[in-house]
């Protein structure tokens, strides 16, 4: 049995990157899209802030993101097939791989310290 806080998490963020991708289509600034997605959420920005980091989704706020959302309910509580990468994301994968490939084990050794502090910020 999957672990239905981890499983909630991860589909509330899948649902949080297919918001950010659209809004970048439509031409929307980075800055802001958090708070926008907690207001479409209904929720508070520091509410979706501590959803994404730690605070455990209970199951009234799940089914008021799965009908916000136009999931069907229950839909946050299952493991989702990893979805193919967005284009954006694909872009980004092969800018990477080929970064990797072009340079020598300090370059990617560079690579992976620059990776690793930008997940820690974003942490």
């Amino acid at each position: 049995m999957p672990n239905i806080t981890i499983a909630r998490r991860q589909n509330a963020l899948t649902l949080f990157q297919d918001y950010a991708e659209k809004a970048f289509a439509q031409g929307a600034a980075p800055k802001g899209l958090e708070q926008a997605f907690a207001a479409t959420l209904q929720i508070s920005p520091s509410m979706w802030s501590q959803v994404k980091s730690s605070r455990p989704i209970g199951d009234k706020l799940a089914r008021q993101i799965e009908a916000l959302c136009g999931k069907p309910a229950g839909w946050l509580d299952q493991p989702q097939s990893d979805p193919k990468p967005s284009p954006a994301e694909a872009a980004f994968l092969a800018l990477a791989l080929a970064a990797w490939r072009a340079t020598n084990s300090a370059g990617r050794k560079a690579l992976r310290a620059t990776l690793k502090q930008v997940l820690e910020s974003a942490a």
